[in-house]
């Protein structure tokens, strides 16, 4: 026997079908709707139960529309969502870089890249000019105890101008990166201020002694010119101080490193006064944190380049 065929909007219940007619009217039209809304309508025959959407809606002719997206699919969407974000901030950041900063610049750090010029000069006429011109430069500028009780001012400054081991020595690479960074934070005058601090003060403190030492007779008093001159003091200052800025994590890395490197020379004892007045002089450097925090913020870095008009 051929099954009748039943439209839509009727119901496939034989009990339903049977029961007599709903009034009609505004009053059966909002009844007949909350007993759709209220009991789920049986699936057609034939078809499979579909699974409960998230919302629904009615239309204006009174058939239920369903909305197409369901619970689980935006769930399943969110982790996506959370991680693309992610993503997006670490790019950004990743465009924020700018590696060239890491070096000195005319405008954006003077004192470090005009020092830097000089000690260029300075090492290209200690490679190519005549060595015993170079020899005598260079015993005029040595901060001995001899130069240090006739001209101490003189011979800090000369001292200064030239770099121990030429531009292959490794203080070349640190000098850039650490003075370069720390002008950008605290400025010019501040980083040469902390500079000679350090190398004026780590020199007195290794000098001193060996005067002192000649004049009780434990050392020769050839002791009084030898030759000690270079950058490698105020270096170790501008590590220590440039360490007090930076996030913890990467301050105690540096402190840890250089601090290593210094300890290693001083336990191989090979040149002790030199290697004491590194270890000074990193001191030196941790010792100027509270008047450097003051004047720059823990992290800081000022885009010192757009400041001063650099096209970067």
């Amino acid at each position: 026997m051929k099954r009748p065929v039943t439209s839509g909007a009727e119901t496939t219940n034989p009990a339903a079908s049977s029961a007599p007619s709903a009034p009609s009217g505004p009053a059966a039209s909002t009844d007949s709707t909350a007993d759709r809304d209220a009991v789920p309508a049986a699936g057609l025959d034939g078809i499979p139960r579909q699974r409960p959407l998230t919302v629904s809606t009615v239309s204006a002719e009174g058939v239920h529309v369903a909305v197409a997206e369901r619970v689980p699919a935006a769930v399943e969407r969110a982790p996506a969502t959370a991680g693309s974000a992610r993503l997006r901030r670490l790019l950004a950041r990743l465009r924020r870089v700018r590696p060239w900063r890491l070096f000195p610049t005319p405008t954006g750090t003077p004192f470090t890249f005009g020092y830097a010029v000089v000690l260029a000069v300075t090492s290209l006429i200690a490679e190519y000019a005549d060595p015993g011109l170079v020899d005598r430069v260079l015993q005029a500028s040595s901060t001995d105890v001899a130069h240090l009780a006739q001209s101490p001012v003189r011979v800090l400054v000369a001292s200064a101008l030239w770099i121990a081991g030429g531009l292959t020595s490794a203080y070349v690479i640190a000098f850039l990166l650490v003075l370069t960074a720390l002008e950008r934070r605290i400025g010019g005058w501040r980083t040469a201020g902390v500079f000679l601090l350090g190398h004026g003060l780590a020199t007195l403190a290794t000098e001193i002694p060996v005067g002192l030492s000649v004049l009780a007779g434990h050392l020769p008093e050839s002791s009084l010119h030898r030759y000690d001159y270079g950058i490698s003091f105020g270096v170790a200052t501008s590590v220590g101080a440039l360490a007090g800025l930076l996030r913890p994590w990467l301050r105690w890395t540096v402190l840890a490193v250089f601090g290593w490197m210094v300890l290693g020379d001083l336990i191989a004892f090979t040149d002790p006064m030199t290697n004491w007045g590194h270890t000074m002089a990193l001191a030196i450097g941790v010792a100027t944190w509270p008047l450097l925090r003051r004047v720059s913020s823990p992290g800081q870095l000022q885009d010192d380049d757009r400041d001063h008009g650099d096209p970067s």
